[in-house]
């Protein structure tokens, strides 16, 4: 039996810190919490995994592996200590790639001021700009965090209370130098649907977002997870020596964004009849249990097991 694209999940995207004290705090904050942690001491970094895993949340008590829009965190030992440690969050060169990740939320105004009145920072608060229905929170390493309503701006202006227990970890956006090529990857080798396209002419960029639907007819847009936005700067496409940033090499921050498969054998072997280029195969060094693609903009996509399908790892 082959592999099967629409049972594949955006499992989670990578952000390396400086704090995890202070990153899974923020994170839970915001209601999420920790439902994973692999230490690796003998290559001194630990990885947390984090999640919404309350009642009303969309995977509650799924196996980290059979679920959307985690978000995992890097920790190298002792860069917290490190007083000359700093993350690179994507929206600024030479590091410019990576945008952001985005939580989606009951009631965006209470949200805001919650997150205000509890001291963390903005790069753009509801009030600043002609947008007045987003946000951008900042995390303690200044990575973007966007806020969107999953109800009308109007009808929610007048709410104080918000519920953390309905967020949802929404999307995480990268820029792509190619919109065609990156599209025809996401949706003919990764096997993702595109549920919205966004075209801004007059600001000469496009917003695309893809997902996987699992064959069903999914919620609302600002109630799923794990969704992916392609952001295309027109023009760029033409230019040889453009390039963005995939986060690994220095200056590093955003790591990469993770696939869970039916059938990790079969989706690498479907893989690579579609011609990919592999970052790691499965046989390559001593963890036999995931791989890594390369995207058209040389981003590393990882290729995990979904444990629920099929059990291969203890973790």
């Amino acid at each position: 039996m082959a592999t099967d694209p629409s049972k594949y999940l955006l499992n989670h995207s990578m952000l390396r810190v400086k704090d995890p004290k202070a990153s899974i705090k923020f994170y839970e904050f915001l209601g999420m919490k920790q439902i994973n942690k692999l230490d690796f001491p003998e290559n001194k970094f630990s990885l947390y995994f984090l999640a919404y895993d309350d009642k009303e949340s969309a995977s509650t008590g799924a196996h980290w592996t059979d679920r959307q829009g985690l978000i995992e965190l890097t920790h190298n030992y002792g860069s917290e200590n490190d007083p000359n440690f700093k993350i690179a969050n994507g929206n600024s060169d030479p590091g410019k790639g990576f945008g952001h990740v985005c939580v989606s939320v009951d009631n965006i105004q209470a949200a805001c001021q919650r997150l205000e009145d509890a001291g963390y920072k903005f790069q753009k608060k509801l009030s600043d700009g002609r947008m007045r229905h987003i946000a951008f929170a900042l995390d303690p390493d200044s990575y973007w965090v966007e806020i969107i309503g999953q109800n009308d701006s109007e009808k929610t202006k007048d709410f104080k209370e918000t519920n953390t227990g309905t967020y949802r970890m929404n999307h995480t956006m990268i820029r792509v130098k190619d919109a065609e090529k990156s599209l025809k990857f996401y949706q003919e080798t990764m096997g993702m649907d595109l549920l919205r396209t966004n075209e801004n002419p007059d600001n000469k960029f496009n917003l695309y977002f893809l997902g996987y639907t699992g064959n069903s007819n999914p919620p609302l847009q600002a109630h799923r997870e794990g969704l992916l936005e392609l952001t295309w700067n027109y023009g760029t496409e033409n230019d040889p020596n453009f390039k963005y940033h995939d986060g690994n090499a220095e200056p590093q921050g955003f790591g990469h964004i993770a696939v869970s498969v039916d059938d990790i054998d079969k989706a690498c072997a479907r893989f690579d009849e579609e011609g990919v280029q592999w970052k790691k195969r499965l046989t390559d060094g001593r963890m036999k249990n995931v791989a890594f693609i390369l995207d058209p903009d040389g981003y590393w996509i990882e290729v995990i097991q979904n444990e629920r399908m099929k059990r291969t790892s203890n973790w």
